[in-house]
């Protein structure tokens, strides 16, 4: 299933005069798609970006290369810059190619095992990626509330999909709907008796308030 079309934990923040929709996620819900789509419909995102992977084993990655993809271009690690191919192909990829550039060059094992030299591949959602890995690791404020607000996310998701619950049941929407609206709705009621519901005198109490 798209992680677009996942349940996502969704809580209101009031912010000034404007109401702001905060999505907490894991790394499957953090592609660039995604990303656009709630960053236009108004959400505060604290999705966890997907870690990048060097070519070579404890070497650079893609944050090491100064790429601007305003002005098309890429610097690497050793200060060499290359042009940025137009957009192409299916999925609208940009190339920087250094290729003669890595012969000699001293950063090289730590860059690139490929002979024909490092090749980068720049999709189109470079900048909203980039920006978000940068928030991710350097944003304190952003940390904080990811780290108070992903595991009840994550509790909740793991209680929708427990008993081989993690395939829908019905075919068609409508049935399927309701079948996940009535687990829901069962699950919090389940919750609220373990946080200590009770019925008195005509009025709904709770225990205690913990998470």
């Amino acid at each position: 299933m798209p992680a677009a079309t996942l349940v996502l934990d969704v809580r209101g923040i009031s912010a000034g005069a404007a109401r702001v929709r905060a999505t907490f996620g894991d790394t499957a819900y953090s592609t660039g798609p995604t990303r656009q789509a709630l960053h236009r419909a108004g959400h505060r995102l604290f999705l966890k970006p997907a870690p990048l992977r060097p070519a070579v084993p404890g070497g650079f990655t893609l944050d090491d290369f100064t790429i601007d993809t305003t002005t098309g271009t890429v610097t690497c690690p050793a200060g060499h810059t290359v042009p940025l191919s137009r957009p192409g192909g299916q999925r609208q990829q940009r190339t920087a190619k250094f290729t003669n550039l890595c012969i000699g060059c001293p950063l090289r094992g730590r860059c690139t095992t490929a002979r024909a030299g490092r090749i980068l591949t720049i999709r189109p959602h470079h900048d909203t990626q980039a920006a978000a890995r940068r928030q991710a690791a350097t944003d304190p404020a952003w940390q904080a509330d990811y780290r108070r607000r992903r595991p009840p996310v994550e509790r909740a998701v793991a209680w929708i999909v427990h008993h081989g619950n993690r395939r829908l049941r019905y075919r068609g929407t409508i049935k399927n709907d309701l079948w996940l609206h009535t687990r829901a709705a069962a699950l919090n009621l389940r919750r609220l008796i373990n946080l200590g519901l009770t019925h008195t005198q005509g009025t709904w109490h709770l225990a205690t308030v913990s998470a």
